[in-house]
């Protein structure tokens, strides 16, 4: 961002753009209150107190609106903002927000107002980046667990941990910069502080995996030879008619992706049947190559094969391929068959027999990633500062049992706080911080 422009008032459309039955434009910065008074057909607002008017262009009567000022520092940015709810709807909103402009606001960047809020101390980086997460949640699980994050769950353990080594610190610096007064501390108790603080990274660190799942969700691929019935158990699981079924082989030549949630975000993946590149065309072949490329990338695999003909060469090839994935084999058909193995999956799409079972694995795979008792929600950018912080702790540690010179020790303690300010924002470059807040919506 120019720094120029750093503290210009600000304007974006803050709901999504589309018919609603609200939307609603927020402004930011010292202008606001003088550009509401030039388009609102009444003066004199008071922060605080919900107003209803009309906003104008030239006298002309755009929408009936409700205003809700806020006086900084009480404010989402920390800054004046305004408000302005209009019915919703594209031409609408986007009217307004032309007359915001016309009088004095620029177009807010993406994350902007968010950065405002952090760089004004409303808000911390690890609770910043909450609200992206919350705003991006692919299920309601880790919208919960976002929101632990923005009241400051995260925070609070990192500025806890912080604290503990910032004394052990400053009792290192006193003994060294006043030998006479003060004794350094003991070898004995820098080895129990360093192992605490180490154990309460640990804690956190602990969550990264599911934290990450829950952020991204789990792939789930469904393969097979053609007409086995993959895309049928696509269309059943997402319970829509998503992908076309026919009896004619090789009618599914794309891959075709689904979200769903099932507490944990699924991208459900409809590959194309896997068969001798000999028998089909280059578009199918195409097709083939990605229905590998998507098994390969997939965390979880569903091989299906028809079991009224029996599992054969081509299908235990297929099967090959993903012998060394977290797979789970099907026979669909089972409506057909009469004699069934004891250790085969049975599952027909067809009369659906089977099916809420077969959700009930799938569902127990994914919970195997332990998501239900994440404590902690970390990023990578987190997760990448926690354990560096971790490093530097650990050369603390081991140079306090070899009893090295407190001076030197003092270096990898100061080396751990760094790594954990840039958690919080305390010490951040321009280029993180942009590359954060780039990933937010224009609005928030």
């Amino acid at each position: 961002m120019n720094i120029i422009n750093e503290f210009d008032t600000i304007a974006a459309i803050a709901t999504p753009i589309g018919t609603g039955g609200v939307g609603i434009i927020r402004i930011s910065g010292d202008k606001s209150f003088e550009i509401l008074d030039k388009i609102y057909s009444k003066h004199n607002i008071s922060a605080g107190k919900i107003s209803f008017g009309q906003i104008l262009d030239n006298g002309k009567i755009i929408d009936e609106v409700l205003i809700l000022p806020f006086k900084n520092p009480h404010s989402y940015t920390g800054e004046d903002v305004i408000e302005i709810h209009c019915h919703g709807g594209i031409n609408v909103v986007r009217n307004i927000l032309d007359v915001v402009l016309k009088n004095g606001a620029r177009m807010a960047e993406r994350g902007e107002f968010t950065k405002r809020a952090f760089l004004n101390k409303k808000l911390d980086l690890s609770q910043a980046e909450a609200v992206a997460d919350l705003i991006h949640a692919k299920t309601k699980d880790f919208a919960k667990q976002s929101v632990k994050n923005l009241s400051g769950a995260l925070s609070k353990k990192i500025k806890e941990i912080r604290n503990d080594i910032f004394n052990v610190l400053s009792k290192i610096i006193a003994g060294i910069d006043f030998p006479d007064d003060v004794k350094e501390p003991e070898y004995n108790y820098l080895i129990e502080e360093f192992e605490k603080a180490i154990k309460k990274i640990d804690e956190i660190l602990a969550c990264a995996n599911s934290s990450n799942i829950m952020r991204q969700g789990i792939k789930i691929a469904i393969v097979g030879k053609p007409n086995v019935g993959k895309s049928s158990l696509f269309n059943t699981l997402l319970n829509v008619e998503r992908a076309i079924v026919t009896d004619i082989a090789g009618t599914t030549r794309d891959v075709l992706k689904e979200t769903l949630d099932w507490d944990v975000a699924i991208t459900l993946i409809d590959t194309a049947g896997i068969r001798d590149n000999h028998k089909v065309d280059k578009v199918e072949e195409i097709g083939i190559e990605f229905s590998k490329q998507s098994a390969d990338e997939a965390d979880l695999v569903l091989f299906l094969y028809d079991a009224s003909k029996g599992m054969n060469d081509d299908d235990k090839a297929i099967l090959k391929l993903v012998e060394n994935k977290d797979h789970i084999v099907i026979a669909n058909k089972s409506d057909i068959v009469s004699e069934r193995k004891p250790d085969v999956f049975y599952l027909s799409t067809v009369t659906k027999e089977g099916l809420d079972e077969l959700k009930e694995k799938i569902k127990q795979k994914a919970y195997n990633f332990s998501l239900e008792d994440t404590e902690f929600v970390t990023n990578n950018r987190q997760q990448d500062c926690l354990n560096k912080c971790r490093e530097s702790l650990l050369l603390a540690l081991n140079a306090s049992k070899a009893q090295e010179l407190q001076d030197l020790i003092s270096i990898d303690v100061k080396s751990a706080l760094l790594c954990l300010d840039e958690i919080t924002g305390e010490v951040i470059t321009d280029e993180i911080l942009n590359n954060i807040f780039d990933h937010f919506c224009i609005g928030k």
